[in-house]
């Protein structure tokens, strides 16, 4: 008799994310993921207790792949810290976009919404980089992250094809644009 094979938890959430690549979340249960490892379910269901584990793992994974993208882009020494965290977002958009809308284009629990205490250190950043108020550096975020989602959104759905040279110079005009907006509302010289 053959040794039995053991599946490990980590490639099983591999394989979801995989899964994910080719056919969205939808794509996402214990057959398909037994059928893409070509074994039984019973591997799946004897690393997770529950589907809704397996689904937190392999989101958790998405979270970590973005996070790669993040630090990657932050890398740069062409762009400022800022907005490489802009360009990763819309790259993995672009380069990844059933992971992106799986992680940022479905609806939350209200357990899951963000909140600013884990934008607290980009915060800090802000502060000293533009001398903003606390208010006015979370004004400027929600402003021009709601600019690089929607530039996000429009090219993961494919309504936009755009070049990285009008990404990058769109989202500096719209962070300078904000930026000496606040600064003039703040009392601040022009800069």
């Amino acid at each position: 008799m053959a040794p039995r094979v053991k599946i490990k938890r980590e490639c099983i959430i591999e394989a979801g994310v995989e899964l994910i690549r080719r056919g969205g979340a939808e794509s996402i249960n214990a057959r398909s993921i037994a059928k893409y490892l070509g074994c039984s379910t019973q591997p799946v269901f004897s690393n997770f207790a529950t589907m809704e584990e397996l689904h937190k793992s392999i989101l958790t994974r998405v979270d970590e792949i973005y996070k790669e993208y993040t630090l990657k882009e932050m890398e740069r020494t062409d762009i400022p810290p800022y907005k490489a965290v802009g360009t990763a977002y819309i790259r993995f958009a672009k380069e990844e976009k059933q992971l992106f809308m799986h992680l940022f284009m479905r609806r939350r629990n209200e357990g899951e919404r963000q909140d600013d205490s884990s934008l607290e250190g980009l915060y800090d950043m802000m502060e000293r980089s533009t001398g903003l108020s606390p208010e006015g550096v979370r004004l400027l975020h929600l402003e021009n992250w709601a600019f690089v989602h929607g530039i996000a959104a429009m090219i993961v759905t494919d309504y936009l094809d755009l070049t990285w040279e009008l990404i990058e110079q769109m989202m500096t005009d719209v962070y300078q644009g904000i930026l000496g907006r606040l600064l003039e509302e703040e009392g601040h010289e022009s800069h």
